[in-house]
């Protein structure tokens, strides 16, 4: 039996993490969420939600991962039994494999827009161009495949030498930039009061669907599904503290949110754009945005590129759950190879739909996006919580069992985290029918 890796060091484990936290949830999907759903009040309780509901549901599932050392299909079998385990983590790989493949697509258009604005720019004379091309299905889909086949061989090399190596370099090289960026869209003429004028919350226009997407976005954007944490997790070191890990990954992950949103949005206002175009704003708004503020060219190639290698890191974290679920089942030398090779023709077919019509994005979004991932989730938590028991839970996630403070930490992820996800889940449901 091969032996399973595990992160080299407490740093590279947080900078894993938080690659797989900052992606397209926080630069893609935060803004539009923002501009469409309540603003600076869809803020507030998105960050209600990330504190008190996706960090304690992040150490259920690393705890999971970290107590089976198994993927989210070999970890419900060790806990609920073959029957009934694979079944239901067979579940949440599909799930995982859907919100994959558009999400991949998406990945793909950013890569072919961060191509064009190094090459070309954004220009009024070159708009027609980018809007032909970016809407060729055929061309937006050969960018995707090649996103999928560079994460596949990242993933070939295995956690130490690919995932690890890779998110060494991406996720400081997205850092810098977001933090130039911010700093220059200050400097906007009237910025300043543009972003204290949208921060100012109004809660009277927040509905049931709006505290749906607050929630799905805080899992989404921790990439909490009950499948890419689990098997992480199970890649986490024995020494390694669960709490700080957590904290650390989700601090970078609402500050990457936070940071992108304070250069998009204050950029758009200034400039009298339109922030609430839904899952297009990238690739709708922003190409207008950098063609008419000072350096828009070189800030909307760095960017679009930053976006791009952080984008790829999430990705590559959800096509690992798949492949390292599916390749531990088959308990053979050369199934992991074998089982990257499927999952890139299955991947590859699968994204086609969404590169050929990009309006069933938002949908699928919603659906596998939000709603399958949380109901992952709260499976994870349930597992963990009802099925490994408090001893172990506390063991994993604290290393001890003593401090009476953690049987209250227990009870919160038993009871409440799971039961206010099935809640908003449900009123969502309920309102939608």
């Amino acid at each position: 039996m091969v032996a399973r890796e595990t992160f080299t060091s407490r740093f590279s484990t947080i900078l894993t993490m938080v690659g797989v936290a900052v992606g397209l949830g926080n630069v893609w999907r935060f803004p539009y969420m923002m501009g469409e759903y309540g603003g600076s009040a869809f803020l507030i309780v998105y960050l209600v939600f990330t504190l008190l509901l996706a960090i304690p549901a992040m150490t259920a599932e690393w705890a999971l991962g970290r107590e089976t050392r198994k993927g989210p299909i070999g970890a419900l079998s060790n806990v609920w039994g073959s029957k009934w385990g694979k079944r239901i983590g067979a579940l949440l790989v599909f799930t995982m494999v859907i919100s994959t493949s558009y999400y991949i697509v998406v990945i793909g258009n950013i890569a072919f827009s961060a191509s064009f604005s190094i090459l070309n720019g954004f220009t009024n004379s070159t708009f027609t161009t980018f809007d032909q091309q970016i809407s060729n299905g055929w061309l937006q889909y050969g960018f995707s495949v090649g996103v999928l086949s560079f994460i596949m061989f990242v993933l070939y090399r295995g956690l130490n030498k690919g995932i690890e190596a890779v998110s060494r370099i991406f996720v400081p090289f997205f850092a810098l930039v977001i933090f130039y960026l911010v700093v220059n869209a200050f400097f906007l003429p009237g910025a300043p009061a543009k972003i204290a004028e949208f921060l100012k919350p109004d809660f009277s226009v927040l509905e049931v669907e709006h505290v749906f997407a607050a929630l799905g976005q805080a899992f989404f954007s921790l990439g909490l599904a009950g499948t890419i944490m689990v098997i992480y997790g199970s890649y986490m070191g024995d020494d390694q503290n669960i709490p700080r890990v957590a904290v650390f990954t989700a601090l970078g992950d609402v500050g990457a949110a936070f940071l992108a949103s304070l250069f998009i949005v204050p950029t758009i206002l200034v400039f009298e754009l339109d922030l609430s175009q839904g899952p297009t704003l990238v690739f709708a708004t922003l190409p207008k945005l950098f063609s008419v503020m000072p350096g828009g060219r070189i800030l909307g190639s760095c960017f679009l590129l930053a976006l791009t290698l952080i984008a790829v890191l999430s990705a590559m974290a959800a096509i690992e759950a798949i492949v390292g679920s599916i390749s531990e089942e088959l308990h053979i030398r050369s199934s992991r190879t074998r089982t990257i090779i499927a999952v890139l023709f299955v991947e590859a077919a699968v994204m086609l739909p969404s590169a050929l019509d990009p309006s069933i994005v938002g949908t699928l979004d919603l659906i596998f996006g939000s709603g399958m991932q949380m109901l992952g989730s709260v499976i994870a938590i349930i597992t963990v919580t009802w099925g490994l028991g408090q001893l172990k839970t506390r063991l994993q996630i604290f290393g001890e069992t003593s401090l009476g403070w953690h049987a209250n930490y227990f009870f919160w992820l038993k009871w409440v985290v799971p039961g206010v996800m099935l809640v908003v889940l449900g009123g969502y449901v309920a309102s939608n029918i």
